[in-house]
This record gives C-alpha cells, sequence and structure tokens, in this order.
C-alpha cells in the first residue's frame, strides 16, 4: 500500500543523488597499510584478534567487477537523522547494480529485530516510496545493544534462513562499536556473514580523519539554523526579550556551533571551552549576564543565546560529580534502591567535595543529574532544562548587578529546545547524495568481502562526482572508556578542537556578534536552484578543509 505524500514529498522523490566518480561503474579496492587504534593498542587488539589492523580501503574504477550472489541485512540503530532512508536507497541500488537477484532485508526496529527475527524483503516498491524523505520510519530504529553471545547466536539463524551474507548497522559510535563487537564474533567463529557499519548522528561527534562528517549533520544543522534565524528575527523585531535556546548534542558543541556560524547569535557556549578553561557554572553565568548588561547599556534589551545540550556535563566540577554518580550508580547495591530514596542513597555515597555541588544545585537539576541514565550508563542531558537554569541564574545574577548600578535595564527570558524538530527532516542535497553514497559504497565493501569496516565517503566540500570512496576498519576508531562502572572498548568521540579552524573563525567575531546586531537569517533548505546554494556543505567542513 502507498503512502500519500506531500508536493514537496513527491517532487523529491525524483531526485537523483549523485554518486562519486569511482562508484558510477565497476570498482577494485586500493588498500593501504595495516592500522591500528586511535587508544590501548594492546588491549583493543586483544579484544578483537580478528578484525584489528586491517588496511584502510579506497575504491577505484576498474575495467570489470566480479558479480557476487549474496543478500543483504540492514539495521537502522539509535536516533533517528536524515538521510537514512538513502543510505537504505543506496545499498538496495547497490546490491541490484551487483547482483540483480540479491534481496536486501530491513530488521524491524532496531537491532532487537535481529534477535527477535522479525524484519521485512525491502523491495523496489517499498524503496521507491522513501527515497530521498526524512525519518527511519521504513524499517523503524531501536536502541538495544548488541553485546550477548545469546544475541550473535540468535542473529546467525535468521541471517542463515535468508541467505544474508552480509550486515549493515546504520547508527552512531555506539551502535558501530556493537557492530565491530558482532563483526569480531562472527570472524571468529567463522560465520561466513560480514558486518559493516555506517557513520549516522546529527550530533556531529563521529568524524576523525577518516570521517569528515555523520550523515544527518547537515540537515539538522540547517533545520535548526532556519529556526534560529526565525527566533533571531522576532528578537530584533520585539526587542524586548532574551532568546535561550538549547540545541541537541549529546556530548560535542558541533551543532550548537555549527548554528552559530550560520546565523550569528548574540551568545554562543561551547561546551569544550568551558571544560578547557575550567569554567565555573557561576563564571558560565556571569560571561552571559556581562553580554546582557553591555547591551543594556546601548539600549539593547534583548538578544540570542545558544546552549549545547551537553554543557552541564563539561562543567569541570560537575562533571566530576556526574563521574561520582555513575560510579555510585552502578553497584548492584544502588540497583536494589527503590527510586523515591534513590535522592538520600546518592547523597550518603558522594564525597564531601561532591556532596557539597550537589547540594548547591537547585532540586530539579540535582533530581535530573541522579535518577534516569540512558541504555549507555549516561545521565540523559536532554532532560535538563540547562536553558532554563542558565537564564534564571543569569537573572539572579543581574538583579544582585542591579542593587550597585552595574545593570540598569529589564531582563525577560524566553526559552526553546530544538532537538527532535531536526532528527526526521528531508534531507538536504548533501545529505541524499552523502547518504546514498555510503549505502552504494557499503555494497562494494561487501562484494569485496569486508567485514568489521565502516563506509566512507572523503573530500565532500568538492562537488560529488569528486567525492572518494572507502571503508576505514572500525577499530581503527577504538580505544577503552568507563561505561557503567567498566572499561569497555568504545570509538572515540571527537568533541569541538579548540585550536580548529571552525572555533578559531567562531571565536574572532563572537565579540562583535555580541554587541552589534549581525544576525544572519539562512530561511529553509534549499533543493532546487544553483548549485552554490543548493549543494553547500555545512560551514564546519568549509572551514576545516579550507586551505
Amino acid at each position: 500500500m502507498s503512502i500519500e505524500k506531500s508536493s514537496l514529498q513527491a517532487a523529491r522523490s525524483a531526485y537523483q543523488p549523485k554518486l562519486p566518480k569511482a562508484l558510477q561503474g565497476p570498482v577494485k579496492a586500493s588498500e593501504g597499510a595495516p592500522t591500528q587504534s586511535v587508544g590501548n593498542q594492546s588491549e583493543i587488539n586483544g579484544l578483537f584478534p580478528n578484525t584489528y589492523g586491517m588496511p584502510m580501503v579506497e575504491f577505484v574504477p576498474a575495467s570489470t567487477e566480479n558479480v557476487v550472489d549474496f543478500n543483504i541485512g540492514v539495521i537502522l540503530s539509535g536516533g533517528q537523522a536524515p538521510g537514512g532512508h538513502n543510505v537504505i536507497s543506496g545499498l538496495f541500488d547497490g546490491l541490484k547494480a551487483i547482483n540483480p537477484g540479491g534481496k536486501l532485508y530491513g530488521f524491524l526496529m532496531g537491532p532487537g529485530g535481529l534477535v527477535d527475527h522479525k524484519y521485512i524483503e525491502l523491495t523496489s516498491s517499498i524503496i521507491d516510496e522513501y527515497r530521498n524523505t526524512g525519518g527511519f520510519d521504513i524499517i523503524g530504529s531501536g536502541r538495544t545493544k548488541l553485546e550477548e553471545t545469546d544475541q550473535f547466536e540468535s542473529g546467525i539463524k535468521i541471517l542463515r534462513e535468508l541467505g544474508i551474507k552480509a550486515l549493515v548497522i546504520i547508527g552512531g559510535d555506539d551502535s558501530n562499536t556493537n557492530a565491530c563487537v558482532l563483526a569480531e564474533y562472527y570472524a571468529a567463529k567463522n560465520y561466513g556473514v560480514q558486518v559493516i557499519g555506517c557513520p549516522k548522528t546529527i550530533d556531529g561527534d563521529l568524524k576523525n580523519e577518516q570521517i569528515e562528517t555523520s550523515f544527518g549533520f547537515d540537515t539538522a544543522t540547517k533545520t535548526y539554523a532556519e529556526l534560529i534565524g526565525n527566533i533571531e528575527r522576532d528578537c530584533n523585531s520585539a526587542r524586548k526579550y532574551w532568546q535561550f535556546s538549547k540545541r541537541m548534542g549529546r556530548s560535542a558543541s558541533h551543532v550548537a556551533r555549527e548554528c552559530a556560524l550560520l546565523t550569528q547569535p548574540v551568545v554562543c557556549l561551547i561546551s569544550e571551552e568551558v571544560e578547557a578553561s575550567g569554567q565555573s557554572l557561576d563564571q558560565v553565568v556571569s560571561y552571559i549576564a556581562d553580554i546582557v548588561a553591555k547591551r543594556a547599556a546601548a539600549g539593547k534589551n534583548f538578544g540570542t543565546v545558544l546552549i549545547p545540550e551537553g554543557i552541564i556535563e563539561f562543567i569541570p566540577s560537575i562533571k566530576r560529580l556526574i563521574a561520582e554518580l555513575n560510579d555510585v550508580l552502578a553497584t548492584e547495591e544502588a540497583k536494589t534502591v527503590a527510586r523515591e530514596d534513590q535522592i538520600e542513597y546518592v547523597k550518603a555515597h558522594l564525597s564531601a567535595e561532591n556532596l557539597a555541588q550537589f547540594n548547591s544545585l537547585p532540586i530539579d537539576v540535582a533530581c535530573q543529574l541522579a535518577l534516569d541514565r540512558d541504555p549507555h550508563g549516561n545521565v540523559q542531558v536532554s532532560l535538563i532544562e540547562t536553558e532554563k537554569l542558565l537564564s534564571r541564574m543569569v537573572a539572579a545574577k543581574l538583579a544582585e548587578w542591579k542593587k550597585d548600578g552595574r545593570y540598569t535595564g529589564k531582563f525577560a527570558a524566553q526559552h526553546h529546545f530544538f532537538g527532535y524538530e531536526g532528527r526526521c527532516a528531508t534531507p538536504s542535497n548533501f545529505d541524499a547524495d552523502y547518504c546514498y553514497s555510503l549505502g552504494y559504497n557499503a555494497t562494494k565493501l561487501i562484494a569485496a568481502g569486508k567485514t568489521g569496516y565502516m563506509s566512507i565517503i572523503k573530500n565532500t566540500t568538492a562537488p560529488a562526482n569528486e567525492w572518494i570512496a572507502g571503508g576505514v576498519p572500525i577499530t581503527m576508531m577504538m580505544n577503552l572508556e568507563k561505561r557503567s562502572g567498566k572499561m569497555k572498548p568504545v570509538i572515540r568521540k571527537a568533541l569541538v578542537e579548540t585550536d580548529g579552524k571552525p572555533f578559531k573563525f567562531f571565536a574572532a567575531n563572537r565579540e562583535k556578534w555580541a554587541v552589534e546586531d549581525c544576525y544572519v537569517y539562512p530561511g529553509p533548505i534549499q533543493y532546487w536552484g544553483p548549485s552554490e546554494v543548493c549543494d553547500l556543505p555545512t560551514r564546519t567542513l568549509q572551514l576545516e578543509q579550507s586551505k
């Protein structure tokens, strides 16, 4: 049964994503030198003896290409990101180009679909309904972690039953860590099933020298930037509100910084800078309040403040508190404590320094830090209303300054959290092309017999025809980190580099943005028009790759 389409969706269905020249015909794999992990080399090698040290792969044109007979399974894992449907479309088209009789199976609602044997065959009629659309609704997503032997063995049963030679896991750093674990297990058992990952997250923190950007980041930041621009225009019109808005992006500040580069707000906080300079919560508040006071002195009682979602975790004193909270709550004893008694239990087990910090926080924030964790044992920072916390503390600071005449203005705040608005947006041309290429490229990795690799596309500030396609061993990106009280192998998150070109450009301009009204109103994502308008990569990529 076909789904009803909006005019935009119907028009986007006809868009043909662009492919790198190297993927437009037969290819061969050009292999580089052996690789090693970014950290804890001996430990990672010991955990992944069958998939460690593999070479980088780059695909180059060839005169002929072997026809390989195989079926593929695909899983969408974790939070949604624009372009997931195009990865699957690329997988489908790439599979049919290599093996016209091959079948693509989608496991439903994430990794749990593999374990529970819930799937559908993705036919051309289904695929065509979802080309160039946002969301993950073609097969759904989930957050089941693949880390137990029973799960792996349950998965291999359905993979064999369906004749699936390779499994493609589309996800972020944790999902691709699971893909690496699964690839190692199947390789160790000689099960003959390959596992390939695709880099997804709007947070932008799944990146390194080989992964230039994670898919969905481009579309999400452009979507948020449109909303921020709308608020800036409203702010500049009403001239009586301070608009505090929080950006999605669990740990790193890539989303907030990219949105700042696109919209030039009055204030944008960068979590990594706060941590590097050792700022306290009061110093962060004072920084914002000082800009509010300066603008008030110029008769401007309005402005915009952009806040990264995870900033609370980067304030050093609170970061130390969270680390101890994680350890306390990871114990077996803590798991038996009733929810209503958990706060008192936590307070009884904190060190004196962290207890003092805990008691200094507003009770609602303290509760949010001490209670629910996500499936990976992390604080659910999206539940902490940091935008309201900061504006409340700024208001209190300004009230103090008013007593001695340091501040004479009026302060009225409004609050926003831009998160889910960007996760399922219709992908930009960049993400439509990039994601389709990632999926198409994954089939080439499968045909080349690779497992434990992530599909990568490089040179992404050039026209899509000049992009470089290949693969990177997932073990190359891994190190050991403490999760739920235990050291585990994980893909290292990429944080904002305060010595990188994008941050330096931001830092060089923010003082001007703070006192002058330099707002930029990006407007909606453009899908049609000149390439210099419609196909632009993010400002982050442009600055990173500028000569």
